[in-house]
């Protein structure tokens, strides 16, 4: 009978483990996902100063302010819902900005040589950077947790639990 409530007991505790590991796991993943947006937002934000350093270069610059007001209004919606195709959509965007930025800086020298440009760029490079840490953090959490839960004996336990695979983004970084 000792027997049988020692063996009860180390399941119990088994499954609790195992509960609290894969509810873990679903945070880190949260706070991943939360990650790659609060960067895409300070990417956003940096964005308008490059562009106010340049403006006397940019005759196209309605447009692009256009396309950063309606990409900092998908990332701030990114971040609320906290939906990793809402952040690829949003970080699609900023790049399509940046890349209209990249192409008028790349036209003008007096641009390129300015030190505050310069200083800005760099900000940005290192905000990408960031994201791409951020981005490679989640696809490291989502696999860990997806092996957890389609392997013996997660495989058994995770249905019960209402645990389900979980997909990282699907932009490439």
């Amino acid at each position: 009978m000792y027997i049988g409530i020692g063996i009860l007991a180390v399941m119990v505790i088994y499954l609790v483990s195992f509960y609290n590991s894969l509810k873990t796991a679903l945070v880190q993943i949260s706070a991943s996902i939360q990650e790659i947006g609060n960067q895409l937002k300070r990417q956003a934000d940096l964005i308008p100063n490059l562009i106010e350093s340049v403006k006397g270069f940019m005759k196209q610059e309605k447009g692009i302010f256009e396309d950063l007001t309606s990409a900092r209004h998908q990332i701030d919606s990114a971040v609320k819902s906290n939906n990793g195709k809402d952040i690829d959509k949003a970080q699609d965007m900023i790049g399509k900005v940046m890349g209209s930025i990249n192409v008028i800086m790349e036209s003008n020298p007096e641009i390129k040589s300015s030190t505050l440009v310069s200083d800005l760029m760099n900000e940005l490079r290192d905000t990408s950077d960031k994201i791409m840490y951020a981005r490679r953090t989640l696809i490291d959490l989502s696999a860990d947790y997806n092996v957890k839960i389609s392997t013996i004996p997660g495989m058994w336990f995770a249905p019960m639990f209402g645990f389900t695979p979980q997909k990282g983004l699907d932009t490439p970084m």
